[in-house]
């Protein structure tokens, strides 16, 4: 084999090591930031992980929500109209957090089954229209081109 062909292949072989490191770590990378998502039912039959982030996705109990203590901690309970779960949250909530609204928080189980949130989103009605649409098709008239 000529010296420029071998130094071709070696290049070559090189390459695509390096191809499959790279492919293996991303993949790594992808496993280990994988968040499954659970419902409240989920979590209390013990399907959810206990040892892992994941999503715990339901409603706000009505009268659930209470802040103990004068720091950010809230404690509520969500369910799936089937089970409850508690969930244990320090920080802000967003805007749109109410009781009977649904939310997905980000976090944990700990050993006593209550769900320690790290993030909590909440979701917004499907229905959502902006005021100025909403008042539009109220009063009937198109605001762009003035007519009825």
């Amino acid at each position: 084999m000529k010296p420029a062909r071998k130094q071709r292949l070696i290049l070559i072989a090189l390459m695509l090591m390096g191809a499959g490191f790279a492919a293996g770590f991303a993949l790594k990378s992808f496993n280990e930031n994988l968040m499954y998502f659970f419902s409240t039912t989920d979590v209390v039959e013990g399907k959810a992980p206990e040892d892992a982030l994941f999503r715990l996705g339901g409603m706000v109990v009505k009268g659930s929500v209470e802040r103990p203590g004068d720091g950010l901690m809230v404690r509520f309970k969500l369910t799936d109209f089937s089970k409850d779960v508690t969930v244990e949250y320090t920080g802000i909530l967003p805007d749109l957090f109410r009781e009977g609204q649904g939310i997905v928080a980000h976090g944990r189980l700990n050993a006593q089954g209550v769900f320690i949130a790290e993030e909590v989103l909440a979701k917004h009605d499907e229905n959502y229209m902006p005021p100025e649409v909403a008042g539009s098709l109220k009063t009937g008239t198109n605001q762009a081109t003035g007519q009825k």
